[in-house]
């Protein structure tokens, strides 16, 4: 292959470890990963990025963009030009929040088109589960959706209603006959119905109002229902580490099951959330700090296989003061790898840790086959950052629509200099190029 760019640096993570090396890239792949001193190539041009380190860019599974329909809360063009500020090359777009939802196939041609001139980042969609639309799952599998989100609870949004036990064994009976994935929102509508639901500020009754339980038990009856339809389920957003023995059964025992949990739930704490501050809502809700430290545990042992964004924007008329009526949802596509790496640094994590869980683990994930290690063959997107270097964060810098994060005047480790996707180098130190992202199907 004619190598046209060669990336050095003395630090570059690999799936054999981390070392200095050049990246030969041809066409937008990775040709070959070579010695640190290796020959450029005649006609390749040479970045060496110094001390810096060169991390497979990342990929997040779990973004709302809200394109079409409620554009006001994010976009297309926004959202991916946040991601790619903080070393995201791909992301996959939720199936809700956007009108219309991606439940049909012809929903899904909408988005697309949609996204098709406004991605910086490359972008592909999950479908969606509801009661009425078991027709639609094998079509939208069929139109390259990477698998289908459910509820369990409601979803907050009127268009996107929630399954209940005998509707998701339907639904699951049908994606597993053509070996589909389905990603869950798994909380317990009959456990939340029965919590104290008190009205305010105080971020201590909003917490009461989804308890652990309300995760434990849906994810007991998700565990249930794939080992008997021998599904693929994948669990979003963990919160309640009280379910972490229960999971890792499950995966020990051989049910098809996968999980993710968050930035937030990893790096904020219930203690320190005031009252009133509900950029801090999401659901389910950031818990207590021992109850991190056993989240912390379970990627630590391979229980949680990931960690991805749920960024779930909204416009800030809708983070009202009072917990209980606020939009939940935490924006923190841009911050995700510095906040994650702050935090794992100082739990005596590494940088293939967090490459692991960041990019490895969600490409595993949706199947991106081309996505997630620097290794020939693989597409030439990288991350480069310089893991030392400090930052406040100022939410008038942040890319995405409404600049609202529950990230404002937290000092973070770690600054994402460049982001490149397939070769091509799409932020360089904050300013971005022109959008050259690609729409993404699942491949069979």
């Amino acid at each position: 292959m004619d190598v046209n760019l060669v990336l050095r640096s003395t630090r570059v993570i690999t799936p054999e470890g981390t070392h200095p090396a050049s990246i030969a890239v041809s066409g937008g792949t990775i040709a070959a990963v070579l010695p640190y001193d290796a020959e450029v190539p005649a006609g390749a041009r040479l970045e060496d990025v110094g001390d810096d380190v060169v991390l497979p860019g990342l990929v997040d599974t779990h973004v709302h963009v809200n394109d079409p329909g409620r554009t006001e809360w994010e976009g297309f063009w926004t959202a991916t030009r946040a991601a790619a500020a903080g070393g995201i090359t791909t992301l996959l777009d939720m199936p809700l929040n956007s009108l219309p939802p991606t439940t049909t196939v012809e929903n899904l041609r909408t988005k697309q088109e949609v996204a098709r001139a406004k991605a910086h980042i490359d972008v592909g969609f999950w479908g969606g589960a509801l009661p009425d639309n078991v027709k639609d799952l094998r079509p939208l599998h069929d139109a390259g959706v990477f698998g289908f989100k459910c509820f369990l609870s409601p979803s907050g949004v009127d268009e996107f209603p929630e399954l209940d036990q005998e509707q998701l064994a339907t639904s699951l009976a049908e994606i597993s006959g053509f070996d589909g994935l389905m990603i869950v929102h798994a909380e317990d509508p009959h456990h939340l119905a029965a919590a104290p639901q008190r009205p305010g500020g105080a971020y201590a009754d909003f917490l009461a109002s989804r308890p652990r339980d309300a995760e434990n038990t849906a994810i007991e009856n998700l565990v249930n229902q794939a080992r008997r339809l021998n599904a693929r389920v994948h669990v979003l957003h963990l919160s309640s580490s009280d379910a972490l023995p229960l999971i890792a059964a499950a995966k020990a025992e051989g049910v098809k099951i996968t999980v993710e949990s968050c930035p937030h739930f990893l790096t904020l704490t219930a203690e320190e959330i005031p009252d009133g501050a509900t950029e801090f809502k999401c659901c389910p809700p950031i818990r207590e700090a021992a109850n991190q430290d056993a989240l912390w545990q379970g990627l630590a042992d391979g229980t949680i296989d990931c960690i991805v964004s749920d960024h779930s924007p909204s416009t800030a008329d809708l983070k009202t003061p009072d917990f209980a009526s606020a939009w939940g949802g935490i924006s923190s596509l841009q911050l995700g790898l510095p906040a994650i790496w702050t935090e794992a640094r100082r739990r005596g994590h590494t940088l293939e840790d967090v490459v692991r869980w960041m990019s490895e683990g969600p490409a595993r994930l949706a199947g991106l086959t081309r996505k997630g290690a620097i290794e020939a063959g693989r597409d030439a997107d990288f991350a480069v950052l310089a893991p030392d270097a400090t930052f406040t964060v100022d939410p008038a810098e942040l890319q995405h629509r409404n600049r609202i994060t529950a990230y404002a005047g937290k000092t973070l480790s770690g600054v994402v200099t460049s982001t490149w996707l397939r070769g091509e180098r799409i932020v360089d130190h904050g300013t971005l190029a022109e959008p050259s992202g690609r729409l993404l199907e699942r491949s069979n």
